[in-house]
Order: structure tokens, then sequence, then C-alpha cells
């Protein structure tokens, strides 16, 4: 359930999450959103910016984000469940650099549900934990989407 995208003919550019997120959007309002790690351009004024190391965002403001024309060159986006209080020593230590970003079923944040790698804007990789939204994922980018493991066996 962890996939990888290197190519951008389903997408416009890396990381895109309204094209990432698209086929699953409708279940995530339930979330929390972390980003951390951040180097991104965006076409309009969204609840992000270079002034701090991450950010915690409801559903209403990850939206923004979501709905404008921002890419994500590099960092770390994690859906986490609202209930869950995130440790924020932590946090702000993340990077999109860690191996473990490159390892099937490893999350930087144990109880992200989802969690999407923004790697130098080559790369975007997306971990489930929910089989049903891994499948629609997978089959809405088809081939695009390659198996994180066959990935790693091939290249890394």
């Amino acid at each position: 359930m962890n996939w990888i995208i290197r190519s951008t003919k389903t997408v416009k550019y890396h990381t895109n999450l309204q094209e990432v997120l698209k086929p699953i959007w409708e279940v995530l309002k339930e979330y929390n959103w972390v980003l951390t790690d951040l180097d991104f351009i965006s076409d309009t004024e969204v609840p992000i910016n270079f002034d701090h190391d991450y950010f915690i965002l409801n559903h209403d403001e990850f939206e923004k984000v979501y709905n404008s024309e921002t890419q994500i060159i590099w960092g770390i986006i994690s859906a986490v469940p609202r209930s869950h209080e995130i440790n924020l020593s932590l946090i702000s230590k993340f990077s999109a650099e860690n191996e473990k970003v490159w390892k099937p079923d490893q999350f930087l944040i144990p109880e992200s549900f989802l969690e999407i790698i923004a790697f130098d804007s080559g790369y975007t990789i997306v971990k489930f934990r929910n089989k049903d939204m891994s499948n629609k994922f997978k089959n809405h980018f088809g081939r695009e989407a390659l198996s994180l493991k066959k990935f790693n066996e091939k290249y890394k």
C-alpha cells in the first residue's frame, strides 16, 4: 500500500496535491494535516510559509492548499486523526531525506493515516494504512503508480 510516482503524465507537476489526493479527497475530511520540511511554490496565499519548520492544519486550512496551484517541491505531508496529540518536538526534526521514507510501511509519524513525501520535484511517495484508499489511488494512477517495494528493488 505504498506507491511512488516518477512520471508526470497524469499530474501537471510533482507534488500536485489536487491530483495526488483526487481519488480519495472526499474521505479525508476527518483528519488534521502535518506539513514539515517544506519547499514549495504557490500561485496564491496559502496557510503555509517559510517562517516555520512545520504546520498543523485542520481540514479547512489544508483545503486551501489543496485547491491552490501549490507545488510541493520538498516535504512531508501527513494526515493524522484529529484526536491524536502530535509530538511537536519530533515533527520539526523530520526530513524527506530520512531513509525511512523509502521503506515500505514505515511512517515518520506512526499515527499517520496517509503520508505523502515530495522528494525534489522528481518523486512523490504515497503511503496508506487503508487498503481501499490505496486501491483507489492505484486505480486512478494506473501504471504511473509504482510499488515502492519494487521500485526499491530495482533502483535502490
